[in-house]
């Protein structure tokens, strides 16, 4: 039949061009046109048989094929209107991999590598299991303690002790000296966990941890708590696949010991416009020792549009997010946090449009630091004259936060005299511009360059000096996780292919601007739960994604080690059993594919993760209760030795959350972590049975 189509047929499409053998397909279909149309006088490659890719953008072939519809049809109808002036190119298609074809089956390899990782740890316990008979053996009959002296070799003065020994040198040839280190060293990383001081090192600083706390009843409570295996297979094996927090494989956790000064608390917010998140933002961080903010975006930023009176926009501006749409917006959004503060950090949850919207954040700071340094070097009349010659000359108002306006009483109201002036903080920065009040710990910063940037007023070497050291030190995350967007959400506003060519651009950008304290991917399995999925499949969706970014970096000519710490992932907590070990199973699984497949250092190894409460388990009938549900969902979190936690307020399930409810949620981790006696111990679930059987 389709060769009969030959026949008929003034023009031919072989599209899904990137197949193998498409172009042996096109050699055919040109020459079986040939014959039937008897043009043997004509080059087969002249034939008007196009290969097309149809799902790539600005495809070749689909460009050529349009270009001779066009054409062909001018020629058979002789309207002239129907001309086509698009210059298609001579190129033949070419499909634009994510995955390169050789590596396709990296996730196959990933498994193998973790299995067969499995597979030897479990060997290796068993030769560590009998290598422990034969040196109970050895010290029972009065022979030397193996532990203390390498390679003890048979006298021959006690038979019985020669062949004790000579069996033990011939056993521990199948054990890898890796692992004989690690029972050499048992006894010695107990000591250093029992001493009064665990001291660290961290990007070359010396840190130094008390070991225990002291509860009411004068209990010393570990914060570490280690097993007291006497056998070296269950030794091994349990260093091998649990170990201490801080070290590989990184089941209990990928630092050694929490930070005391910074609980894991990263609160989601936003709603309405920038001001008005800004004002939540201080709320839920006032008085606490660090600021870590999550920024929820409203569906029109989202889809990467501007607000506008349109109907299919204007009732959403604002609507479960805040809305930005330019650099002043995100200036107004964290003023009043100093974004380089070793104590803020700042999550944004954005996805098709997160380039820009990171590029507004970054700005923000460098902007934030600039206001400083002007402050600091008496140049506040640049900016002026600057924000003069921009707006005042030109008739224009200057931008403005637009700050919560003070409260009169019904006398000032009804007053004919002057209104009362309005009020302002005391702690105000000078030069800002704002229409009202500032929030409660908001002190302006961030609110001077309002209109203009930092390259406007300062010096181009100072600016640029200002830039570096910003990258270099601010602290954050952005999602912009393409993959579960086309999974699971769907805010896509460039095909996977191109939104992917971005996040790569980003990370370059990261690595050539050393940008090493912020996540350029938060690797998301959340709204994969949310729609749907049970904890299994949305660890295995969510860290597959993972270790796509990784091939997909790694094919664009990146170092493992250099894009390694930069990503980042972010789950769903439930009250299902699984979600008690998300965290353990996730750390171990990249761990070890990290080290053993793609060769990384420990700092890429390390699988850092924000958890959020599930949005999906509270009831929208006496919501109430829903505080229980998210406090067992955060104990669970704490206990897994999450990085950040959100924990819902209980009416989110019928509305935006309030101060009331934020307050409780904050509450919820706040009483875990500071009165929960069991909490000061930081690795409370490891050694449980079920906790190890789920993580296996």
């Amino acid at each position: 039949e389709k060769i009969d189509m030959l026949d008929f047929a003034d023009i031919i499409a072989l599209n899904k061009f990137d197949k193998r053998g498409a172009l042996d397909a096109l050699r055919d279909v040109k020459k079986q046109y040939q014959r039937n149309h008897q043009l043997f006088d004509l080059n087969p490659d002249d034939m008007p048989v196009y290969g097309t890719i149809a799902s790539q953008f600005n495809d070749p072939g689909t460009n050529a094929l349009y270009r001779a519809i066009m054409d062909k049809l001018v020629e058979k109808t002789g309207a002239d209107q129907l001309k086509s002036t698009f210059a298609s190119s001579e190129e033949m298609s070419e499909k634009i991999y994510i995955i390169p074809p050789k590596r396709t089956r990296y996730l196959s390899e990933i498994a193998e590598n973790n299995r067969a990782y499995d597979k030897k740890a479990g060997e290796q316990a068993e030769v560590a299991q009998k290598l422990y008979g034969l040196y109970q053996a050895i010290l029972t009959f009065g022979g030397p303690d193996v532990l203390k002296e390498e390679n003890p070799e048979p006298t021959g003065e006690n038979e019985v002790i020669s062949s004790l020994l000579a069996k033990f040198n011939e056993l521990k040839k199948d054990l890898d000296p890796h692992n004989w280190d690690i029972i050499r060293e048992w006894e010695g990383k107990l000591k250093r966990y029992r001493d009064e001081v665990y001291t660290f090192t961290v990007r070359d600083k010396k840190i130094e941890i008390k070991t225990h706390t002291e509860s009411l009843s004068h209990t010393m409570i570990p914060k570490v708590s280690l097993p007291r295996y006497q056998a070296w297979g269950d030794l091994l094996k349990w260093n091998l696949q649990e170990n201490v927090p801080g070290e590989f494989p990184y089941t209990a956790g990928i630092y050694p010991f929490k930070r005391t000064g910074e609980d894991p608390t990263r609160m989601f917010a936003g709603e309405g416009g920038p001001e008005r998140t800004n004002r939540r933002f201080h709320y839920v961080s006032l008085d606490m020792p660090a600021a870590r903010l999550s920024t929820a975006f409203d569906s029109v930023t989202l889809y990467g549009n501007d607000p506008d009176y349109r109907p299919d926009i204007y009732g959403k501006i604002g609507n479960s997010g805040v809305s930005i749409c330019c650099l002043d917006d995100a200036k107004k959004l964290y003023s009043g946090f100093d974004l380089c503060a070793p104590t803020t950090s700042v999550s944004m949850t954005i996805n098709g449009p997160a380039p820009m919207l990171l590029a507004f954040f970054m700005n923000a700071a460098i902007d934030q630091q600039c206001e400083k340094y002007i402050r600091e070097n008496g140049l506040e009349d640049k900016v002026e004259a600057k924000l003069k010659e921009l707006y005042d000359d030109r008739d224009l108002k200057r931008p403005q936060y637009q700050g919560k306006i003070a409260e009169r009483s019904e006398e000032q109201l009804h007053a004919q005299d002057e209104p009362a002036p309005e009020k302002h903080q005391e702690n105000v920065l000078s030069g800002v511009a704002v229409n009202g009040e500032l929030p409660e710990g908001n002190n302006g910063l961030g609110l001077m360059l309002l209109g203009i940037t930092g390259d406007q007023v300062l010096d181009k070497r100072v600016y640029e000096e200002i830039k570096a050291k910003t990258l270099a030190t601010v602290r954050g995350t952005v999602q912009a996780d393409i993959l579960k967007e086309d999974q699971a959400q769907n805010t896509c506003i460039f095909s996977t292919e191109f939104a992917l060519r971005l996040m790569g651009d980003v990370q370059e950008s990261f690595i050539a601007n050393k940008v090493r304290n912020f996540y350029s991917v938060s690797i998301s399995g959340y709204h994969i739960a949310e729609a749907g999925a049970n904890p299994i499949s949305q660890l295995a969706f969510t860290l597959a994604n993972g270790f796509t970014y990784v091939e997909y970096y790694l094919s664009r000519g990146m170092d493992i080690n250099d894009f390694g710490p930069n990503l980042s992932f972010f789950f769903s907590n439930g009250i299902d059993p699984e979600y008690a070990v998300i965290g353990r199973a996730a750390r171990r699984i990249w761990s070890k594919a990290l080290k053993n497949k793609y060769g990384a250092d420990p700092r890429a190894q390390m699988l850092k993760y924000h958890i959020q409460t599930s949005g999906r388990s509270l009831h929208a009938q006496e919501i109430q209760f829903n505080d229980i549900r998210t406090t067992l969902q955060a104990l669970y979190a704490i206990y897994d030795n999450c990085n950040s936690l959100h924990t819902n307020a209980y009416d989110e399930a019928i509305t935006t959350p309030t101060e009331e409810s934020v307050r409780r949620a904050m509450a919820i981790q706040l009483i875990i972590n500071k009165e929960l006696g069991l909490a000061k111990n930081e690795n409370p679930i490891q050694g449980s049975f079920i906790i190890e059987e789920l993580t296996d």
